[in-house]
């Protein structure tokens, strides 16, 4: 049997990704197109973290794609704040867990998990599951709370951040992957993969100071870039972001998009998103400004995209 994918436009972003499955609304128009290549997104939903992790990387032409024998890695997922992983506040767990295992399994040297907390770093690691997650797949939880773990960075391309200081684990690193939750942040108005950038510098006080949507996109200039965005939109916060305050605040999902284009993956992510709560593209202008960087693109009819039902 002819194998199709499916790739969905959206009225919000002038082409967003629609997930249009049976639990949420079918929010966007579609066009059909056959596919024979390795797609640039792969968006899956239904199934537990683990299950549609490996059937985004199987889609994707694998992990070994990504992470080579030897490399340090690591990964970069939310672990911001004091929540546990039914409030949707940080990465859920299983993801994390699951992804440590693979870049492992594709003979990684070593794979490091942090984030530049909001909370309390220990409460922070330790409520969302995720310290004792990466522990159990055999992976190395590092701190993000002190300034002497942080090193200055140029980004000559940044319009208003010209330098920053970023965790010495990525500096360091052959490879890293960068895991968000998908949620609502009252500032950005939308947290993705390139708001998850800020848990990797030191200075976030610089970013809301000057212009916050800028600094989002400057900051995503540097020229170490993730080899993989993975969204986790398992569960995700559809209001009071970025910390939540009660499971109303959530919409369980099942769902998950991955792709190495930033820009594209947080366009597909907020049609997702838009899907449970209305939120225009201008209003993330850390978007339209990454495609000016040209890190991306947020016309996905120009991009081949995989969907996959569990």
């Amino acid at each position: 049997m002819k194998r199709r994918d499916f790739l969905k436009t959206s009225a919000i972003a002038g082409a967003a990704l629609s997930l249009n499955f049976d639990n949420l609304h079918a929010a966007l128009s579609s066009n059909t197109i056959a596919v024979e290549k390795a797609p640039d997104m792969v968006a899956v939903m239904g199934g537990e973290p683990e299950v549609m992790l490996d059937k985004a990387l199987e889609a994707l032409g694998g992990i070994s794609k990504y992470i080579k024998k030897g490399q340090k890695v690591v990964i970069k997922p939310n672990i911001g704040w004091d929540r546990t992983p039914e409030l949707a506040g940080n990465t859920n767990p299983a993801l994390v867990k699951a992804l440590v295992k693979r870049c492992l399994d594709a003979g990684a040297s070593k794979v490091t998990v942090f984030d530049h907390t909001c909370d309390n770093w220990q409460k922070c690691y330790d409520s969302s599951g995720i310290a004792a997650a990466v522990k159990e797949a055999g992976g190395i939880i590092m701190p993000g709370n002190d300034e002497k773990y942080y090193k200055p960075v140029d980004l000559p391309l940044g319009k208003n951040l010209k330098s920053t200081a970023i965790h010495e684990a990525l500096i360091e690193a052959d490879a890293w992957i960068n895991v968000p939750v998908l949620k609502n942040h009252g500032g950005a108005k939308l947290t993705c993969a390139m708001k998850n950038y800020m848990g990797i510098v030191w200075d976030r006080r610089f970013f809301h100071q000057n212009d916050l949507q800028q600094c989002i996109a400057d900051v995503c200039t540097w020229n170490k870039k993730p080899v993989l965005n993975i969204v986790d939109a398992y569960r995700i916060m559809h209001q009071n972001g970025p910390q939540g305050k009660s499971a109303a605040d959530i919409a369980t999902l099942k769902s998950l998009i991955i792709s190495p284009n930033i820009v594209a993956i947080d366009t597909a992510a907020l049609g997702l998103f838009n899907q449970v709560k209305k939120l225009e593209m201008e209003a993330v202008g850390h978007i339209g400004k990454g495609e000016e960087f040209k890190l991306g693109t947020t016309s996905l009819d120009k991009l081949t995209i995989k969907r996959i039902k569990i």
